[in-house]
């Protein structure tokens, strides 16, 4: 029995899921662990739209583990897929890797310069390493090893000999006209998937048809490795299966009760899982739930070995702002690996946390990235002042740790815009960089940039790998007199303010306080005047004083926020480029 009741959270997703799956749970497996699962295909990069087939679980898991339940998270590696295509810009254009196709994933040669020893490994080991990054607990299966070892005999000898009853769901769907266009999903649409929606004709090729009969086992080649067979006899009472290779015009007659070289098709092997390992919740993608796909027809499939589909959600669309739609089939899609080289974890989290699964989200490499840190390190004031709503509360929760504890975050977490600023004025200097960070809190300056790490590397790294070279900030080396002398009585006006200022106001608030009020200071206004003391009037006599400054100092319109930007470029170097 549980050792801790049931949470009294109930605003949030996460909340509502593990309290119909615990009631589930309960009623199939009364004592026994709590299933819940995810499947990944290495068959490229593992992008952000799959982590949500892990992350979704991986939330309901964790509350459920809060509460004092046994759970068990499996992760199925499907390692023992077909390889269908060569992804664009993973194994180059030459077609080195196509003679592979057919092969299962574990059989593929890795990419060129891998230190794995097969394409499925390869592309297995970055989603691994993110998943400990992210506090994720699980139990990894990889179906080639289930497969090879004969761990599923007894279940496919029993597809094999029920194959009539398959076939009869699988006919329900055949008639029915092919899919429309797939919608926005995550996993790549499997030709599986066609199987149960084409003619029977397209089906035999897919689903384990033949001239036979239909056969929900599809061998790999004895000799050329590859699944483009064909089995054109079975007995049940002995067990013979015979198939044939289109590929390399092999054939052959083995005892499938012996037999290990193969796997059921998709539509069969999904649901024997789920009957096997007993899952009581596992989401779906829109291309897994929409009609006569996978997970519409192993619901079915599921009764024939015994078991009941698992309970979960739809799954909708995670993109990349500033990006096109993910999709694994294509080379450079962002991973979870690559979210994570410029944001820590917990701000990953949290975006996967305060969604419902059914709502689509972005994840930020662009400029955006900055504003939701800001949104995050609100969301985090807010938690500490108490402020916070309920539902906040329990994704900020889910975000910083899990049942096990809190993830490692960073001791001083100063906003990641001004982080990143920095990082592009220093360009890494180490040096200039705690110079610049410690003068912005004289009062309690930093003693060491590890009590801002990770979050600053993680600003640096955006900087160097996400900002294009031409939004980058250079600081002038020399004054522009030109524009200096063609100032008016005004623009010269502003600009000693601002110089005279600068001494008493070296710090972040000071310099904020000290630009904003320029403008304020030559209307005839106090420094300290609020909006609603000031004329419209102000904030176009501010964005002007701005562009002034940024010209002077970097030669563009616009740059990182000014404060922070004369910080960085310290006193003396102010004074050379602002003064005439």
């Amino acid at each position: 029995m549980p050792i801790v009741a049931q949470s009294t959270e109930t605003t949030d997703w996460v909340s509502r899921f593990a309290d119909e799956v615990i009631e589930e749970s309960e009623r199939r497996a009364p004592g026994k662990p709590v299933v819940v699962a995810s499947g990944l295909s290495p068959s490229g990069p593992i992008h952000l739209g799959n982590l949500r087939e892990v992350m979704t679980p991986h939330l309901v898991a964790d509350e459920i583990r809060r509460r004092g339940y046994t759970v068990r998270h499996l992760i199925s590696w499907d390692d023992y897929d077909r390889y269908r295509k060569v992804p664009n810009g993973v194994a180059g254009i030459d077609g080195s890797w196509a003679e592979h196709i057919g092969k299962p994933l574990t059989s593929v040669p890795a990419p060129a310069g891998s230190a794995y020893p097969n394409w499925a490994e390869h592309f297995k080991a970055a989603m691994t390493e993110a998943l400990a990054e992210l506090g994720v607990e699980y139990d990894g299966i990889s179906q080639t090893e289930q497969y090879t070892a004969g761990t599923y005999r007894e279940q496919v000898l029993f597809a094999m000999k029920h194959r009539g009853d398959i076939d009869a769901v699988l006919e329900q769907y055949r008639t029915k006209k092919a899919p429309a266009k797939k919608q926005q999903g995550q996993k790549p649409l499997d030709e599986a998937e066609l199987e149960a929606a084409e003619g029977s004709g397209a089906a035999a090729e897919d689903d384990g048809s033949s001239t036979s009969g239909y056969y929900p086992y599809k061998p790999y080649c004895g000799q050329c490795e590859k699944d483009l067979t064909t089995v054109t006899a079975y007995d049940d009472t002995t067990t013979e299966l015979s198939y044939t290779c289109s590929a390399c015009g092999f054939a052959e007659t083995v005892l499938l009760s012996e037999f290990n070289r193969g796997k059921l098709v998709w539509k069969v092997d999904w649901p024997m899982r789920w009957a096997y390992e007993g899952v009581i919740f596992e989401p779906s993608g829109v291309d897994h739930s929409s009609p006569g796909s996978s997970f519409q027809v192993g619901g079915q499939i599921v009764g024939i070995f015994g078991g009941k589909q698992p309970i979960g959600p739809m799954y909708a669309f995670v993109g990349i702002s500033g990006m096109a739609k993910m999709s694994s089939s294509k080379g450079g899609v962002p991973t979870a690996s690559d979210a994570l080289q410029i944001m820590e974890p917990q701000l990953l989290r949290w975006l996967y946390a305060r969604r419902r699964p059914n709502q689509s989200f972005k994840i930020a490499f662009d400029q955006e990235i900055q504003r939701l840190y800001d949104e995050w390190d609100k969301l985090a004031g807010k938690v500490a002042d108490g402020s916070v709503l309920p539902a906040d509360a329990a994704a900020y929760s889910r975000a910083v740790g899990t049942a096990a504890g809190e993830l490692p975050r960073t001791p001083r977490p100063m906003a990641y815009r001004t982080l990143a600023s920095v990082a592009d004025i220093t360009a890494g200097a180490e040096d200039q960089t705690l110079r610049i960070l410690s003068e912005l809190d004289p009062e309690n300056p930093l003693a060491s940039l590890d009590e801002v790490r990770p979050r600053l590397d993680k600003a640096e790294t955006w900087i160097n790998t996400q900002v294009p070279a031409e939004e980058r900030t250079v600081v002038r080396d020399e004054p522009d007199t030109d524009l200096l002398k063609s100032l008016d009585d005004q623009g010269r006006e502003s600009l000693r303010l601002l110089l005279e200022g600068l001494e008493a106001n070296w710090s972040l608030d000071g310099l904020t306080h000290l630009v904003y009020g320029v403008p304020k200071v030559q209307a005839g206004f106090s420094a300290d005047a609020t909006a609603k003391e000031l004329p419209a009037e102000i904030k176009v006599a501010q964005r002007t004083f701005f562009a002034l400054l940024y010209h002077l100092l970097v030669g563009r319109d616009t740059g990182p926020r000014l404060p922070t930007l004369l910080l960085a470029v310290g006193q003396d170097r102010v004074r050379k480029l602002l003064s005439a």
